[in-house]
C-alpha cells in the first residue's frame, strides 16, 4: 500500500509530526521556501499585471528531485508548512513542482494547525483542504512590492553614497523612526523644575513623606530655586493637619496572553534576548522538544500571531490546572476575554502552552536554559491571564499647612497595601520605564486620623530637569511598529535585523542609534520618497495586504495603485538627483599631501575620510574618533568637526604605512607591503609586552623563568619554551580542603571563565567556580566557604547546595 508524502518546513518539525501520523505517512522537510525570485534579476513584469518570476532556489534543485521522487510513489501529498502568508506560498510553489504537467498525479492537500500535538495534527489531517490563493497572493504582493523598491530605489543609494546598499520598503521606515527620534533627543531642551516633599512623623512610625501639591487651591508649578526656596521658608515653622484620610480598594486585573510583539517586547525586558533570538527559541519550542519517554512534543502554539483568541478546550483545561494548583480564590466564575485590536488577523490563537498541566518545572530537564527561560515565560503569562485580579487598598492622605507667607499648602501622600495577590501570585508584567503606580505601591504609609496634627521633621525640595524621549530598544520599536500599524507579526525580527546588518543603526547599552550612514541615507531617501516612505502610507500598505488576504482586494489592482504613486516618485528623484554630487560631509581636516579639504565618505567597510582632490589625490585615512553631527549639512557650509587627527598606522616590521581591511574575524589593520610583508593588526589590539625575566629558576629544567602575555593577562612560564613547556601556576594562597596538602589555584577554562583547582591535579580532582575561603562553615561543617558577590551585596557563602549558610563581608576575602 503507498504512503501519503507530508511536506513540512524543518526536520525537527517533521520527526514530531512523523511520529503522530504514524507508519501510513513519509514525512519529509523542504527547508524553507524552494522557489523565490532571482538575485540578479528584478523579475517581475510590470507590463503584465506585475507577473513574477519565480525560480527554484540554488540548492534545493537536488531536494525537489528527491520530492518528486517520494511524490511518484505517494497516493497522496499534504502539504503542511507554518499556518501563515509565507507557509501557504511554500506550499503552492511545492504544489506547482511535484504536480505532473500532463497525466494523473497524486491529489495535494493543505493542512494546518496552530499547535502541534497528537491532537491536534490528527484533526487537521481529518479535514484538509486546498492551497489557499487569497494567502498566497498577500504574501507575493508583498514579495513585489519590495522587490520593486529595492531594484529601482538601491541604484539611486549607490550612486550618491556607495554601492551595496539596499532600500528597504518597511525597514526604511523603522529606520526613519529611529533617525526622527534622535532628533528628537538632539534638539531637546531640557527645563528645570523643583519639587518639594516634607517628612512628618505621626503617633506612630513610619514617617510620612508627602509631596506639595497645591498652593491655595491652585496646582503648584516650581520653576526654580528662589521659588523653591521661599516655598521652603513658608513652610519650615508651619503646623500640619491631616486633612483627609481616603482609603479605597484598587484592582489590577490580569494582563492577556501573548501575541508575537508582546512576547518580543516581554523577552527583551525580562531576558533581555533579542526579537530574533527570541523567535528562534519559540520556534523551536512550536516545532518539538524530546521530553524523554513521551518523544517528540510541540510545547506552544505558534508563534506568530496578533490575536489574543484562546480555545475553549486550552481554557477548560487551564482552569482546571488554577483550581487544582492555587485555590479556587484565584479562578474567576466565567473566563477572562480579551479583546483583538481592531486591525489584527485573528487568524490564530494566542502564544500559550500546548497543554498548561505541563508545569515548567516538568520540561525543565531537556530544555537548553534559553528554551526554559521562554517556555516558562510564556506557560506563567497564560495561565495568569485566566486568574482573577490583583486587589490593593490604595490609601491617600492629604495634609494641610497655613504657611508664613499667610498661603495655604496641600502635601499629598500616597500608598498601597496588597490585599490579595490575584494573578500576581504568577505572573507580573514587565514595563520599559520605572512606573508612579509601582512607588505607590511601595509606599509605607503611617496611620492617621482626619484632624490629627503631625510634627515636621524635615522639607526637601529637589531640583529636576525634563527629560528627552528615550531612545528605541528592541522592546519599544517593536511596541512603536505595531501601534503604528507597520509590519506584521512575521515581519519584527526581520525588520530588526536588517536594519543592524546593514549598519544603518548600532546598539549602544541596549539602546538604538542611527549611524552616519543611516542618517544619511534616511534623508536621501525621505526627501525623494516622502509618502513611499512615511509611516501611515506604509501602515495602509499592511491594510491592503490584509484586504488581499481576506480576498477584498484583488493583489494586481493594490500593485497598480502603488506602482503608479512610485513611478511618479522615482522619476521625480531620479531627476533632482541628476545634479546632485555623491553624498559626502565636510570636515576641518586637510589632506597631508595636497593640502586639499577632506571629507568623510562610505565604502564597503564604513565611512572613512578622503581627499576632494581626487582623483588627482587618491589619499584617505580611517576615521576613527569624531563629533558628528546628525543633520548633514547643506550646501557645504556646515563641517563636521573631527576633534582628533587620526595617526597614521606604520608596519612595526617594514615601516610602510597600514591600511584597514575588514575579514571574517572583522576589522583589522593590513601593512601596504603585502605579499612581501603580511603584517596584520586587529583594531584595538595592544601591542604585544616583551618577556621580562625573573630570578627564579624553573624546578623541572633550571632554567629562568619568564613572565609573558597571552590573550588571558600575563603568566609566568620557562625560559626554554617549548623544549619545557612548565607554567607556573597562580595559587590564591589557600590550602586544598580536599586533600590538605595541594595548594588552591587560578585557573580558565577553554572558554576564558575563571575556576579554582588544586595544583596537584589530577591525583586531587577538587574544582569550585567560586574562590574558595579557608573557613569551616557553621552550620553544615564545610571545609570552606566561597566567596559571592552578588547584586546585593558581597557575602561568603557554604558551597554545599543543601545548606543555606551566607553572610555578608564588608571587602573581599584577604588570603590566608
Amino acid at each position: 500500500m503507498a504512503k501519503s508524502l507530508v511536506i513540512v518546513e524543518s526536520p525537527a518539525k517533521a520527526k514530531t509530526i512523523g511520529k503522530y501520523l504514524g507508519k501510513g505517512f513519509t514525512v519529509k522537510a523542504s527547508l524553507g521556501h524552494v522557489k523565490d525570485l532571482p538575485k540578479n534579476d528584478i523579475a517581475v513584469d510590470v507590463d503584465h499585471d506585475f507577473r513574477p518570476s519565480y525560480v527554484v532556489i540554488e540548492g534545493k534543485k537536488k531536494l525537489i528531485d528527491e520530492l518528486r521522487k517520494a511524490a511518484k510513489e505517494s497516493d497522496a501529498i499534504y502539504l503542511a508548512a507554518d499556518p501563515d502568508r509565507e507557509g501557504e506560498a511554500i506550499c503552492y510553489h511545492l504544489q506547482e513542482e511535484l504536480q505532473p504537467k500532463k497525466g494523473e498525479g497524486p491529489s495535494v492537500y493543505r493542512v494546518t494547525f496552530n499547535e502541534i500535538t497528537a491532537n491536534a495534527v490528527r484533526k487537521a489531517f481529518e479535514t484538509p483542504r486546498a492551497v489557499d490563493t487569497n494567502l498566497v497572493d498577500a504574501q507575493q504582493a508583498r514579495r513585489v512590492l519590495d522587490r520593486l523598491v529595492g531594484y529601482k530605489i538601491s541604484p539611486l543609494l549607490w550612486d550618491k553614497v556607495r554601492r551595496g546598499l539596499s532600500a528597504g520598503r518597511v525597514q526604511t521606515v523603522a529606520l526613519r523612526m529611529i533617525v526622527d527620534r534622535e532628533r528628537e533627543i538632539r534638539s531637546f531642551v531640557k527645563q528645570e523644575y523643583w519639587s518639594v516633599e516634607v517628612h512628618l512623623n505621626a503617633k506612630k512610625a513610619p514617617v510620612l513623606k508627602a509631596n506639595l501639591a497645591k498652593r491655595d487651591g491652585v496646582n503648584v508649578e516650581i520653576a526654580d530655586q528662589t521659588s523653591a526656596d521661599a516655598i521652603v521658608t513658608a513652610l519650615e515653622g508651619a503646623q500640619y493637619v491631616v486633612r483627609t484620610v481616603t482609603t479605597r480598594e484598587k484592582r489590577r486585573h490580569a494582563v492577556p496572553p501573548f501575541i508575537t510583539s508582546t512576547l518580543q517586547q516581554e523577552s527583551a525586558r525580562k531576558l533581555r534576548f533579542s526579537v530574533k533570538r527570541t523567535m528562534m527559541l519559540a520556534q523551536r519550542l512550536y516545532e518539538g522538544v524530546e521530553l524523554g519517554e513521551e518523544g517528540s512534543v510541540g510545547l506552544i502554539t505558534y508563534m506568530r500571531t496578533d490575536s489574543t483568541r484562546v480555545s475553549d478546550d486550552a481554557l477548560k483545561e487551564v482552569r482546571e490546572m488554577i483550581g487544582q494548583r492555587f485555590g479556587e480564590q484565584y479562578l474567576p466564575e466565567s473566563p477572562n476575554v480579551y479583546k483583538t485590536k481592531k486591525a489584527a488577523q485573528d487568524a490564530h490563537e494566542a502564544i500559550r502552552p500546548t497543554s498548561a498541566m505541563r508545569h515548567p518545572d516538568q520540561v525543565a530537564p531537556y530544555l537548553s536554559e534559553d528554551e526554559l527561560k521562554v517556555y516558562r515565560l510564556v506557560w506563567m503569562r497564560f495561565v495568569a491571564s485566566q486568574m482573577t485580579p490583583a486587589v490593593f487598598d490604595q490609601t491617600t492622605i492629604e495634609v494641610v499647612a497655613q504657611g508664613t507667607d499667610s498661603s495655604e499648602y496641600l502635601m499629598r501622600a500616597t500608598g498601597s497595601v496588597p490585599k490579595f495577590d490575584g494573578f500576581q501570585a504568577v505572573y507580573k508584567e514587565g514595563k520599559d520605564q520605572k512606573d508612579e503606580e509601582d512607588d505607590e505601591e511601595s509606599a509605607r504609609l503611617p496611620q492617621v486620623s482626619d484632624g490629627e496634627t503631625l510634627r515636621f521633621k524635615a522639607i526637601h525640595p529637589e531640583q529636576h530637569f525634563t527629560e528627552p524621549p528615550p531612545r528605541f530598544t528592541e522592546a519599544t520599536l517593536v511596541k512603536e511598529l505595531e501601534s503604528d500599524g507597520v509590519g506584521r507579526p512575521s515581519t519584527y525580527a526581520s525588520i530588526l535585523s536588517t536594519i543592524q546588518e546593514r549598519e544603518y543603526v548600532k546598539r549602544e547599552g541596549g539602546k538604538f542609534i542611527p549611524t552616519e550612514l543611516g542618517v544619511v541615507v534616511t534623508e536621501l531617501l525621505v526627501e525623494s520618497f516622502a509618502d513611499i516612505f512615511d509611516v501611515n502610507y506604509t501602515a495602509r500598505m499592511e491594510d491592503d495586504l490584509d484586504q488581499i488576504e481576506e480576498g477584498k482586494l484583488d493583489w494586481h489592482v493594490a500593485m497598480a495603485d502603488f506602482y503608479n504613486r512610485f513611478l511618479k516618485d522615482l522619476e521625480e528623484a531620479e531627476r533632482s538627483m541628476r545634479d546632485i554630487k555623491r553624498m559626502e560631509l565636510p570636515t576641518d581636516q586637510i589632506c597631508e599631501k595636497c593640502g586639499k579639504p577632506m571629507v568623510i565618505k562610505w565604502g564597503k567597510h564604513g565611512s572613512f575620510l578622503a581627499c576632494t582632490g581626487y582623483p588627482e589625490c587618491t589619499n584617505t585615512r580611517q576615521l576613527n574618533k569624531g563629533i558628528h553631527e546628525l543633520d548633514s549639512p547643506e550646501n557645504g557650509e556646515e563641517k563636521v568637526e573631527i576633534s582628533e587627527q587620526d595617526a597614521t598606522e606604520y608596519c612595526p616590521n617594514c615601516g610602510r604605512e597600514m591600511v584597514l581591511k575588514k575579514g571574517r574575524f572583522g576589522t583589522f589593520l593590513a601593512c601596504t607591503g603585502y605579499p612581501d610583508c603580511k603584517t596584520t593588526k586587529q583594531l584595538g589590539q595592544a601591542q604585544k609586552q616583551p618577556d621580562v625575566i625573573l630570578d627564579e629558576k624553573c624546578p623541572l629544567c633550571d632554567h629562568n623563568l619568564v613572565t609573558k602575555s597571552g590573550r588571558f593577562g600575563e603568566f609566568t612560564a620557562c625560559s626554554n619554551y617549548p623544549t619545557c613547556k612548565y607554567v607556573k601556576q597562580k595559587t590564591i594562597g589557600v590550602m586544598c580542603p580536599q586533600c590538605g596538602t595541594g595548594e588552591i589555584s587560578e585557573r580558565r577554562s577553554k572558554r576564558g571563565k575563571t575556576f579554582y583547582g588544586c595544583t596537584r591535579y589530577p591525583d586531587c580532582d577538587f574544582v569550585a567556580w567560586a574562590r574558595p575561603i579557608p573557613e569551616k562553615c557553621p552550620e553544615c561543617g564545610s571545609p570552606y566557604l566561597v566567596d559571592k558577590v552578588l547584586k546585593s551585596g558581597h557575602f561568603a557563602q557554604c558551597p554545599n547546595k543543601e545548606c543555606k549558610y551566607k553572610r555578608e563581608v564588608a571587602e573581599t576575602p584577604v588570603p590566608a
